[in-house]
């Protein structure tokens, strides 16, 4: 009647028999089969993907609390207490780090490398400024990827082996560093090296900052041979790298010249107000 809904002309037919003719005219072929295929593909390694962002912020999380806590040893009365157990989360760190590696076996890392490389520059700069504090020294690249191979050590893991595996030797997992993300790592960590030199001048440590300011020079010099001709994250890293030598030279310079004028207790405060003024000076925030 009017005002009432119109009647489809499929409506007389069941719901089901309407089912079993769309089904007859549109039968599965291999094309939809391929692409079915694909959207499983392409979902698997989408959640593979952010199961590794997940990580790498766990990764840069636990790093960045490790340097915080490097930061005290400077002032802590006992600084093998700060190192063992700057130690102990730098170890589960690398646990973070060994699920990582789980993730990529079989996979080519490179395809996931921008999912994790903001944690592994972060894990190169807590590692780096430990060995700094031990050794006073830069740790290479090798001896970084010396402590990302893992084996098999859980009970989870142990037990889910057959007892023919026995007489095997464990599974093994690595995970390389690459050369960029261990050049920004160094990069990141001269920033951190600054911070230890004006704390250091608080504590009354005099001899520190003109050791960083050698380490930070021969720094560098190493990243100005690179130049233009590496990643442009490297070449962006530059422009701060140069900064914070600027602020150690001006700090050395400083101890040289007016270290006897002012007291000990006041050269952290002088310092930290020609800090700020460089940075207005060079419109950083």
């Amino acid at each position: 009647g009017p005002g009432g809904f119109r009647k489809r002309k499929h409506d007389n037919f069941p719901h089901g028999q309407r089912r079993e003719e769309k089904e007859n005219v549109n039968p599965p072929s291999a094309l939809m089969t391929s692409f079915k295929s694909f959207q499983l593909e392409l979902d698997t390694r989408h959640d593979k993907y952010e199961r590794l962002v997940k990580l790498s912020r766990d990764i840069t999380i636990e790093s960045k609390r490790t340097i915080f806590l490097l930061h005290r040893f400077t002032s802590a009365p006992n600084g093998e207490e700060i190192l063992s157990e700057s130690e102990v989360k730098l170890d589960a760190v690398r646990r973070k780090i060994k699920q990582v590696a789980q993730e990529l076996i079989g996979e080519d890392m490179y395809q996931f490398h921008r999912a994790i490389s903001p944690g592994l520059q972060e894990y190169v700069e807590a590692v780096s400024f430990q060995y700094f504090i031990k050794t006073r020294s830069l740790i290479s690249v090798e001896e970084i990827n010396k402590q990302l191979i893992f084996t098999a050590e859980d009970r989870e893991e142990t037990t889910n082996m057959t007892s023919n595996c026995h007489d095997k030797e464990p599974p093994r997992w690595s995970l390389k560093v690459t050369p960029v993300d261990y050049l920004l790592g160094v990069a990141d960590l001269t920033g951190e090296l600054m911070r230890l030199c004006i704390s250091s001048v608080g504590n009354g440590d005099i001899d520190t900052p003109f050791e960083l300011s050698q380490f930070l020079r021969q720094i560098y010099d190493g990243f100005t041979f690179i130049g233009n001709t590496g990643p442009y994250e490297v070449s962006k890293k530059l422009y701060t790298l140069k900064q914070s030598l600027a602020k150690v030279e001006n700090a050395c310079y400083t101890l040289k010249v007016r270290g006897s004028e002012i007291p000990k207790h006041m050269l952290a405060d002088v310092f930290s107000t020609k800090t700020e003024l460089i940075d207005q000076e060079e419109g950083l925030p």
